[in-house]
């Protein structure tokens, strides 16, 4: 059963997050922050996992800490689901087209933390979502998930297609590397730890 259940209450946010890394993506998520929401409705239906996220933030401030304490618990429930990682892919990739945009995001489920990001976002919000926070969730996740994360953006005009672009293909990319290989013993890796 890789799953997790995560709580993360502080002054700034109340988060509550379970993830299920085997399910069909099914998703419950309310953020307070409509198209962040969507994004990780986006993530979850797309890399099959089912996912739970109810916060409760200081959005009187900004959304600045709801968005990057999501990112902290989402990294740490993929990190606890996981387990010890036996027989795991460990790698994962997709290349992704929305529209407009197209998206390559690669991760590695490693044991260290890392965040490539190159996405084009000049605009300064999508609905009420301010896109400089977006690098500040995935740090969080990569950090929280012990994980690299690389996107990059190849193509795209669209803001909201780019966006998309990235979280699916996070989500796709993630799946790859949390699946397991029968054919692998153990760690994959030449360490013999992640």
């Amino acid at each position: 059963m890789r799953k997790a259940e995560e709580k993360r209450t502080t002054k700034e946010t109340d988060i509550t997050l379970t993830l299920d890394l085997d399910g069909t993506g099914k998703t419950e998520i309310d953020t307070g922050i409509g198209f962040f929401d969507h994004m990780l409705d986006a993530f979850a239906r797309h890399g099959l996992f089912d996912l739970s996220v109810h916060v409760k933030g200081d959005l009187a401030v900004d959304c600045h800490h709801t968005v990057e304490d999501t990112g902290i618990v989402l990294g740490t429930a993929i990190k606890n689901a996981l387990g010890d990682k036996e027989g795991i892919c460990r790698f994962g990739q997709r290349l992704l087209p929305m529209d407009d945009s197209l998206v390559l995001c690669a991760v590695d489920l490693s044991g260290r933390p890392y965040l490539g990001y190159d996405l084009a976002l000049e605009q300064e919000r999508v609905g009420y979502l301010d896109t400089e926070t977006v690098k500040e969730f995935f740090y969080a996740v990569s950090y929280g998930a012990m994980m690299n994360i690389h996107l990059k953006q190849l193509s795209g005009e669209n803001h909201h297609h780019i966006l998309e672009a990235a979280f699916k293909s996070f989500g796709i990319a993630l799946s790859e590397a949390v699946s397991i290989d029968e054919r692998i013993e153990g760690l994959r890796s030449t360490k013999g730890s992640l």
